[in-house]
């Protein structure tokens, strides 16, 4: 390689949603189809289970409350902490979204998909994500049908979910900054789901495959 030259890099989409949208189930698709996919969400289950790096910083900023019996983050103990102080979350932000940043530019960095895609809830609230992919797909999904997803799969109150969605950016804002857009409302049939995902990724090795790997990758905002 010469001085001059530049390492090669892979188009990068950023994949959010609100909680219940379904961006796991996308991501699953994509990552079948060939793309590289990194899930912020699985890197800070990593981080923060038995032995995980983040958790003696967490340990030392939240005191021995914050960890389970086995070593890993108490999680629903944590989840009160961070709705009821802002302060709180911000604090566990703090040691937790370095972390993360770092351990996923690794994985992209050794990244031999076609595309590669973060997989992040809190995409549009960082900014700083938003900045780093080339193009951000949003998975849409209405309130209810996001309250009753994520009912039956985690058992959490209604009023608990109803608090997770207030933290994240409002329906509206999240579409504002798509230049990809993949419905998966209450109507969707998961056969409809496959295929409006599979157009977009089939538009995504395109753009791959035609972007200089030196220059911004540019597609048209929803393309």
């Amino acid at each position: 390689m010469s001085a001059t030259s530049q390492p090669a890099r892979r188009l990068t989409i950023g994949l959010t949603g609100g909680i219940g949208s379904g961006k796991s189930r996308v991501a699953d698709l994509l990552a079948e189809w060939g793309a590289s996919v990194i899930d912020t969400d699985v890197i800070a289950h990593r981080l923060t289970a038995p032995g995980g790096a983040a958790m003696a910083a967490i340990e030392q900023a939240f005191g021995p409350r914050a960890r389970r019996a086995d070593g890993a983050l108490d999680r629903d103990w944590m989840r009160e902490q961070v709705f009821a102080d802002p302060s709180a979350r911000a604090r566990l932000e703090a040691i937790l979204h370095p972390l993360i940043g770092q351990h996923a530019e690794q994985d992209a960095a050794a990244a031999t998909g076609c595309y590669v895609v973060f997989v992040v809830p809190l995409l549009i609230e960082s900014g700083r994500w938003v900045q780093r992919v080339d193009r951000v797909c949003v998975i849409d999904c209405d309130p209810d049908t996001q309250i009753a997803r994520v009912q039956s799969r985690s058992g959490l109150t209604i009023s608990t979910i109803q608090r997770i969605m207030a933290a994240q950016v409002a329906r509206a804002t999240r579409l504002a900054a798509a230049h990809d857009v993949i419905l998966n409302d209450g109507a969707t049939l998961p056969d409809e789901l496959r295929a409006r995902a599979k157009t977009l990724h089939e538009q995504w090795c395109v753009l791959a495959a035609s972007t200089l790997t030196s220059a911004p990758a540019s597609m048209p905002r929803g393309a």
